[in-house]
């Protein structure tokens, strides 16, 4: 095997990380000897043994004077764990691969010039677009101090995201329903607005999934609700799971008494005020909902960062999506586009987005897969 060919195992080592690790990056590490595999290993969950500890311990013996390759730079300070870089010292390596630096602070180069320091070569930038792709979340919180925003509405070829009434309430087919769940899966958090919560009902958690219970984890849901206008019978604020009602300093507290149950949390944050134009877009958002004011949605991606939420999903309904959009705070968007014409009747259509220059606007990053409509 090349190089690459280790890096690329070691990368997809890392993956098997993706729906528990968070907050902490996706890493995987194989080390070889004698052109032989003797340790490979990936990190499974905060505060559990990092990748390289793994393939150590796999290696034993046999990781003196190996080659590691290791798919971001390892940690050289102590926080749930120790630090990588002194076990990777003690094993007497001769060689690291690193696939790309850690964007964090307390590493930035750090690691790479102590395991210099200590006689190991170095060599970073192996498959490096490749790794920072599949950590573009941790790179985006680590950077930004926020979560990840990815916005995600079913359609039809017509732009419309409701039907009729008399019509099955689900534009999408099966194959984007999975595909929502896997999404919810691998996000921190899932955000829907008030009217959403109302209409819908939903549960917002992730289903379809066979895996192992001991590592389960549910998404945080967040309901946006500025007038605190839900009734207290709604799933979201009576199962099992946890639920974050983000509502306004301005609401009665008589409302917020009404969600007593433990795992319904309330977040009080500022209130913004409509203005009567929005200067980066006044032509679309002359067109959006006259509401008086809505949750101060920066200030909110700030409170979530500093609960260590990597990621968020909003899920709708169209004005919380227009209102993310016309903030600038999305980062990623799926669209499951339904081969369907719902016709004008029906007048909720996809957001309004605006972009001021070609290289701002949204770009196709992957397939469209062509799959049968339910």
């Amino acid at each position: 095997m090349t190089h690459t060919e280790y890096m690329d195992l070691a990368l997809t080592l890392a993956e098997q990380g993706r729906y528990t690790v968070s907050p902490n990056p996706m890493v995987g590490c194989v080390i070889v000897r004698d052109q032989a595999i003797v340790g490979q290993g990936y990190h499974l969950k905060a505060g559990q043994h990092h990748a390289e500890i793994n393939a150590l311990a796999m290696a034993g013996p046999l990781a003196e004077n190996a080659t590691a390759y290791v798919t971001l730079e390892p940690c050289c300070h102590t926080g749930r764990t120790p630090p990588c870089v002194d076990a990777l010292i003690r094993a007497k390596l001769k060689k690291i691969y690193v696939a790309c630096l850690d964007p964090n602070p307390l590493m930035s180069g750090k690691t790479v010039a102590a395991l210099r320091t200590a006689g190991i070569e170095v060599e970073v930038g192996i498959l490096e677009e490749k790794a920072k792709q599949l950590n573009q979340i941790f790179f985006h919180y680590i950077t930004q101090k926020k979560p990840y925003v990815i916005a995600k509405w079913a359609m039809s070829l017509d732009g419309k995201m409701t039907v009729n009434a008399e019509d099955s309430p689900i534009i999408s087919g099966q194959s984007s329903h999975q595909h929502s769940h896997q999404l919810r899966r691998a996000v921190d958090a899932i955000l829907i607005g008030a009217n959403t919560a109302r209409i819908d009902n939903p549960t917002l958690t992730a289903r379809l999934f066979n895996h192992d219970s001991a590592t389960d984890k549910q998404p945080l849901r967040i309901v946006l609700t500025s007038q605190g206008q839900l009734p207290n019978t709604l799933t979201l604020l009576t199962d099992a799971y946890k639920t974050l009602l983000v509502t306004t300093e301005t609401i009665p507290q008589n409302r917020i008494k009404q969600w007593s149950a433990e795992t319904v949390e309330i977040l009080q944050i500022p209130y913004i005020r409509r203005p009567a134009v929005c200067p980066r877009d006044p032509v679309n958002y002359a067109t959006m909902p006259k509401k008086t004011g809505h949750v101060d949605l920066p200030h909110l991606l700030n409170e979530l960062g500093a609960r260590q939420l990597t990621s968020l999903l909003v899920e709708g309904g169209r004005t919380v999506l227009e209102s993310f959009f016309a903030e600038n705070l999305v980062n990623q968007i799926h669209v499951y586009l339904a081969p369907v014409i719902i016709g004008s009747a029906m007048k909720y259509t996809l957001p309004h987005m605006s972009f001021s220059a070609l290289d701002q606007d949204c770009h196709l990053v992957s397939h469209c897969q062509q799959v049968a409509y339910v």
